[in-house]
């Protein structure tokens, strides 16, 4: 079976820092792959490279078999590669309806004679709705960022990345500030989302969360990967218990 994504001994260098350290791992099609470790570990600096905002120094990139590396991030996007933020970022002088649809929209050159022509055809590939709804936000699509408790604008990010379709998201702490129950909602969002087509790389330090949604995890730790597979796997791994887990009873 061809890789959703694959990542081939990726590093990342900051002058003398090497932050991501040949990192190879493997995103199957129809799963929900955690990246997990200790803050400085490497896993946002991971997320970036992936999505372009930083430039790998060393590695392949590649989606569906398709080299990324060379691509800016909004060529990524475009690709099927897209993702979240830990910071939230929303417009405030937009409703959440309209903050999804500017991430989601991703003009080129010619899109206005597009838009002149067929009105609407370049949005066919926007789901804003269907983010909303699969998010649990479906009745809030007219409220504006500051009507949003906290939760429901962490929600918001996730739905920003869904609404253009991916083939991929990349989540970065979409769990951090949530309650139990927000978090319980957003685990079943991301359990389902491998059955629509959508695959996900997940970085989250809620464990119970972790452990729960996913199918395969990789733990970094210095930016290098020191265990990968299934949780029950990861959940027994004695230096992995040691490090992130707490001691094993």
């Amino acid at each position: 079976m061809t890789a959703l994504l694959a990542v081939e001994h990726l590093t990342v260098n900051y002058g003398g820092l090497v932050a991501v350290d040949d990192v190879t791992l493997t995103v199957q099609p129809g799963t929900v792959h955690s990246l997990i470790g200790p803050n400085g570990a490497g896993k946002t600096t991971l997320i970036d490279a992936l999505s372009g905002f930083v430039r790998a120094t060393a590695g392949r990139i590649l989606l569906d078999d398709r080299p990324l590396e060379s691509l800016p991030p909004h060529g990524r996007a475009r690709a099927g590669l897209v993702r979240t933020f830990q910071s939230i970022e929303l417009f405030d002088d937009l409703d959440l309806r309209e903050n999804l649809l500017v991430a989601a929209t991703r003009p080129r050159w010619w899109s206005p004679l597009v838009d002149a022509v067929a009105p609407g055809r370049s949005r066919r590939d926007i789901d804003v709705d269907g983010a909303l709804d699969t998010l649990g936000l479906g009745g809030l699509g007219g409220a504006r960022p500051a009507e949003l408790s906290h939760g429901q604008r962490r929600l918001a990010g996730v739905a920003r990345a869904l609404a253009a379709r991916p083939r991929l998201v990349l989540l970065d702490e979409p769990a951090a500030g949530l309650d139990p129950e927000e978090t319980a909602a957003l685990g079943a969002v991301l359990r389902a989302l491998p059955q629509q087509g959508v695959g996900v790389l997940l970085v989250d330090h809620d464990m119970s969360l972790v452990l729960d949604v996913s199918d395969e995890i990789t733990v970094l730790d210095f930016g290098r990967v020191i265990a990968c597979g299934p949780p029950a796997a990861i959940r027994n791994d004695p230096a992995v218990v040691a490090a992130y887990l707490g001691t094993a009873s």
